[in-house]
């Protein structure tokens, strides 16, 4: 398999022309699912199979595991920041510092599905009161020197979720 299928197994996110309130509930849904999807899918892994890279010098699938709650946690607190603040300069992470760290690389990843669990049932429930104009709300990103909208957000957020599920999934089934 060649390492862009690798690291992109679902393609890189692209943001549709039309997002409209079916779209939003479309993202939402799946943002919900997601704790469920990686705990079934990681319910009888082995400590060799969480110990396993999706690509040649990429991350393990524990690390995969870990990783998702620390960017989701990030993502949770910048959509908060963007819809109370006018255009906030948000904090940048150091994600693939952040995957290195002890806990990252050797934890239990029981910890982070039951972190996972628990911020995306606050997330949904946020993401539920916000109106569909307020998607338009924005942020900066100033390690990209971007603005970025709560709709583009929800849509790679959404796609990052199933992104890397994808990545535990075809470890799995590739060995």
């Amino acid at each position: 398999m060649e390492l862009e299928q690798l690291k992109y197994p679902i393609g890189q996110f692209i943001m549709p022309a039309i997002f409209d309130e079916q779209q939003a509930k479309i993202w939402i849904s799946e943002i919900e699912d997601l704790p469920n999807q990686v705990k079934m899918t990681c319910q009888n892994l082995t400590e060799d199979d969480l110990n396993k890279t999706y690509r040649p010098d990429g991350w393990t699938l524990r690390q995969v595991v870990h990783h998702i709650p620390d960017s989701h946690l990030n993502a949770y607190i910048r959509f908060k920041q963007a819809i109370t603040e006018d255009i906030p300069i948000v904090r940048p992470y150091y994600e693939e510092r952040w995957a290195e760290t002890e806990e990252a690389k050797n934890g239990n990843i029981k910890m982070s599905i039951l972190l996972l669990t628990s911020l995306h049932q606050r997330w949904v429930a946020f993401l539920n009161t916000i109106k569909i104009e307020d998607y338009q709300r924005k942020y900066i990103h100033p390690a990209q020197n971007k603005e970025f909208t709560l709709a583009n957000m929800l849509g790679m957020y959404a796609w990052h979720g199933k992104h890397h599920l994808a990545h535990i999934t075809n470890t799995i089934l590739n060995g």
